[in-house]
């Protein structure tokens, strides 16, 4: 398989992912390797991601975490062949992939209270808020054009099993009203990472993974540094990273 005109091929943890992503519009971030390692789901469970885009948050876990079955709801159909795609590309059995709404009553494919794990990267800009991008693909999955961290936590509330799993990365500034609303839905917070681009910055974006119905104790664990100086990773996060993740276009930021 080879890329298409618009798209690029890329590589991830040390060349073990490859992946078509556009050349324009919504490429993937750091923040959703760093998303992927957070998420800890046993060998054998069952794993929804919402708003996968070319599906490499789905891919690394399948990858990772020898999951039975990972499922990739994408709104987009451009993104959502692009994500099947890849899934081919690697040969990445255990991975499905829908293109549907999220904020959708029912979705062909999903049955509510089914998964194990849910994981999201909603939007972090809220309508309304900032410059918007042409792009209409990088509007749906930067700000919420589309659908809104609180449709996103509908879902996940939806799909994950009592007991189960949700864990998301957002912007840290909105951390307040992610915590409140994943409580407003019943799912706990349990473990919290914040991320900094670099020592004594402000926190850039959270991890956060909940847990439904469960109880008020929480873990809040070192903080993550991402930069050590301008432009050179600190040590863990080139561990998580694999230092050598060679992202042709533009750097991952």
């Amino acid at each position: 398989m080879t890329p298409e005109i618009g798209e690029t091929l890329d590589f991830i943890l040390g060349g073990r992912l490859k992946f078509f992503q556009p050349r324009r519009g919504y490429r993937f971030s750091v923040d959703a390797v760093l998303l992927a390692h957070f998420a800890r789901p046993k060998p054998g469970a069952r794993v929804l991601e919402l708003g996968a885009g070319c599906g490499v948050v789905a891919m690394i876990l399948a990858l990772l975490r020898e999951p039975r079955e990972v499922v990739a709801l994408e709104l987009q159909p451009a993104l959502a062949r692009q994500a099947e795609r890849n899934r081919l590309l690697n040969g990445i059995d255990p991975m499905s992939v829908i293109c549907g709404d999220l904020r959708a009553r029912s979705i062909a494919g999903l049955v509510p209270e089914s998964f194990d794990w849910v994981v999201a990267n909603p939007p972090y800009r809220a309508t309304g808020r900032g410059r918007e991008s042409p792009s209409a693909s990088r509007r749906m999955a930067r700000s919420e054009y589309a659908a809104t961290a609180v449709d996103f936590i509908r879902a996940a509330a939806r799909y994950v099993r009592h007991g189960g799993r949700v864990a998301m990365v957002f912007t840290a500034i909105r951390s307040a009203e992610l915590l409140a609303e994943l409580r407003a839905h019943r799912l706990e917070p349990k473990r919290i990472r914040m991320v900094h681009p670099r020592a004594g910055a402000r926190a850039s974006t959270v991890l956060v993974e909940a847990r439904k119905g469960g109880g008020t104790e929480v873990i809040v664990e070192p903080p993550l540094i991402l930069y050590q100086e301008p432009g050179v990773y600190s040590e863990e996060a080139r561990g998580i990273l694999r230092r050598d993740i060679r992202h042709r276009g533009a750097p991952i930021s």
